[in-house]
């Protein structure tokens, strides 16, 4: 089917609009000198750059990018089984719960930090990496609870019982019928929680100010140096990019 010029021409206007933001980041990164009121840099550099690879960074980088794919990881393996109970309907109020466990959204995440550090500090767990994945895995877990829900309802229980009465073994079953019926939701959940835990800022400063997480890192140059904000703003944009396409391609391809 021929798409009509006026639905192309459409669609590169949203595109354009979309990358724009991306263009200018690239640009005021590379932008040792950009003062108003001159549209294009003045002088082009790398000082940016060269903080944003330096070592604190890609500490900052490594750490990050640890606490939130374990964060996810936990939230995929304890939100199956509450998605699961909410999607077939097995409860009797299930907006109840919901709501009960979005009540973490509810409170700012540093407050939320804040009152995690009381109970941390007497756990030996402040400004540690076990810390931060359960203070992350507080704000994280409802999200991906929300997502995976969908995943599940009583036509997948139907499939799965007729797989079981056609004699597949539970492990095969659950390889055929349910991980590819499920497999979109997954996808967004594990993508949604990485998200969530990489940009966590008020938690991460309550119970792990003490360690590099590149959000912690970011805010400060963003009013005291512009150029390295925006280099940094590259570094922490890439890992989402990533998980997006790698979540974009387990949905696609489960098996």
């Amino acid at each position: 089917m021929t798409v009509p010029r006026s639905g192309r021409a459409w669609g590169v206007a949203v595109a354009v609009v979309f990358a724009a933001p991306g263009c200018l980041l690239v640009a005021r990164a590379l932008a040792d000198v950009w003062r108003a009121p001159a549209i294009l840099p003045q002088r082009w550099g790398t000082r940016g750059l060269d903080v944003a690879l330096s070592g604190r960074a890609l500490d900052a980088l490594a750490t990050s990018t640890a606490v939130a794919v374990t964060t996810t990881a936990l939230a995929l393996l304890l939100a199956w089984p509450a998605a699961r109970v909410l999607g077939e309907r097995r409860l009797r109020r299930p907006g109840l719960v919901l709501a009960v466990l979005a009540l973490p959204l509810l409170v700012p995440p540093y407050a939320t930090g804040q009152g995690l550090t009381e109970w941390f500090v007497r756990l030996g767990l402040v400004d540690t990496a076990a810390g931060l994945v359960l203070a992350h895995l507080v704000v994280v877990l409802p999200y991906v609870v929300a997502a995976l829900t969908p995943g599940f309802g009583p036509r997948l229980h139907a499939l799965e019982e007729m797989a079981a009465t056609a004699g597949l073994p539970p492990r095969l079953v659950w390889r055929t019928v349910t991980l590819p019926a499920v497999a979109p939701a997954l996808g967004a959940a594990a993508f949604l929680g990485f998200l969530v835990s990489w940009s966590q800022y008020g938690s991460s400063l309550a119970v792990g100010g003490g360690r590099p997480l590149l959000p912690l890192l970011l805010v400060p140059f963003a009013g005291s140096d512009p150029q390295v904000a925006a280099a940094l703003g590259l570094l922490f944009v890439l890992p989402a990019v990533l998980v997006l396409a790698l979540a974009t391609r387990a949905a696609r391809s489960p098996l």
